[in-house]
């Protein structure tokens, strides 16, 4: 059967366009109904264990599919790109890209948040809050008729949710430094890059790292319209997928691991369309034309920021008595209850 799902049509287009410069590999396969969907991940860069890494991620929620799309529209930029842009050249022999444009095409298909099997993939990992969530949304086992489900005590994480931490594990957290940008659409009216963690109120290990990255972030996009924090700031929740993978790479010795989370702001949309209300997919992602090209084009200075932040860690990563000056500076910003 030909694959109908536009945003699979284009990550498979651009898969052709990069051709044998791209490393391609359907990590999962996912049953949606009449049909079996394929899971990619498409890498290329340096293969240098020592060199940074950065991976771009989308549609883990079905129903955000702008997530997908921004992801995607940030791959065929860099396709296009290689055939004549020697700068983007040169960062690739130091750095490894990694795309995961669409985690979750089961429930993309069937426009819900959860994958086919109802499970919520970003309450699916085997982390329990530490301090006390909000009831279902920060994660529930009662039933997958019910949002925010997590899945059964126990059981294996979904597939989709394990394929990602695969490819986290082996192209990205594997590295001395690597960055992860995951991107959602949620509500509000700014656009937020959250950082863990979300199922504590403590800042993690490397927020130090963090505010050095905010501060370069500042200084070279000084007019940008995120708001930057440890998601705890708006709420908490279990199983969060980012949380696991940074725990489990912060087990291993002499490595960074950045992940972030873009929420896009979907009021932004609403708020200049108020009939998006009465429409599931106009809740999350915006449904005119002309306002999904102007925010795949508003995230585009962010997009190739952290590229670019990866690729040249070693110039920005704080040592010696910064780490220390930085973390006072994070505690100030970010966790001024707990300084």
């Amino acid at each position: 059967m030909p694959n109908d799902l536009p945003e699979l049509v284009e990550i498979e287009r651009a898969i052709e366009a990069g051709g044998a410069r791209l490393d391609v590999r359907v990590e999962c396969r996912v049953d949606a109904g009449r049909r079996t969907l394929p899971v990619y991940s498409i890498a290329l860069g340096s293969n240098d264990p020592n060199a940074g890494a950065i991976g771009y991620f989308g549609g883990v929620h079905g129903l955000e599919r702008i997530g997908a799309r921004v992801v995607i529209a940030w791959l065929h930029n860099v396709v296009a790109r290689l055939r004549w842009d020697a700068s983007l050249h040169a960062l690739l022999e130091q750095l490894r890209i990694v795309f995961m444009p669409l985690v979750n095409p089961g429930g993309t298909v069937r426009g819900t948040r959860a994958n086919p099997n109802g499970v919520d993939l970003m309450r699916n990992a085997p982390v329990d809050a530490f301090d006390p969530v909000a009831p279902l949304v920060g994660g529930q086992r009662i039933s997958s008729l019910l949002p925010w489900y997590r899945g059964r005590a126990g059981e294996p994480m979904e597939p989709e949710g394990r394929a990602l931490c695969d490819v986290v594990e082996r192209e990205v957290a594997a590295r001395p430094f690597g960055l992860a940008l995951d991107c959602h659409s949620g509500f509000g009216l700014r656009d937020r890059l959250w950082f863990p963690f979300a199922h504590r109120s403590s800042p993690i290990a490397h927020v130090s790292q963090l505010h050095a990255l905010h501060a370069i972030f500042a200084q070279t996009l000084p007019h940008h319209p995120y708001v930057m924090e440890p998601q705890s700031r708006q709420y908490l929740a279990h199983g969060d997928l980012w949380d696991h993978l940074y725990q489990r790479a912060c087990a291993q010795a002499n490595r960074v691991f950045l992940p972030l989370t873009l929420e896009m702001g979907s009021w932004l949309w609403v708020k200049k369309n108020p009939r998006q209300l009465f429409s599931r997919d106009g809740i999350f992602n915006p449904v005119l034309a002309h306002r999904e090209q102007r925010v795949l084009r508003r995230h585009l200075p962010l997009l190739d920021f952290v590229q670019r932040a990866a690729a040249s860690h070693a110039m920005w990563l704080p040592r010696g008595g910064d780490i220390d000056t930085h973390r006072r500076a994070a505690m100030a910003l970010w966790y001024r209850s707990a300084a």
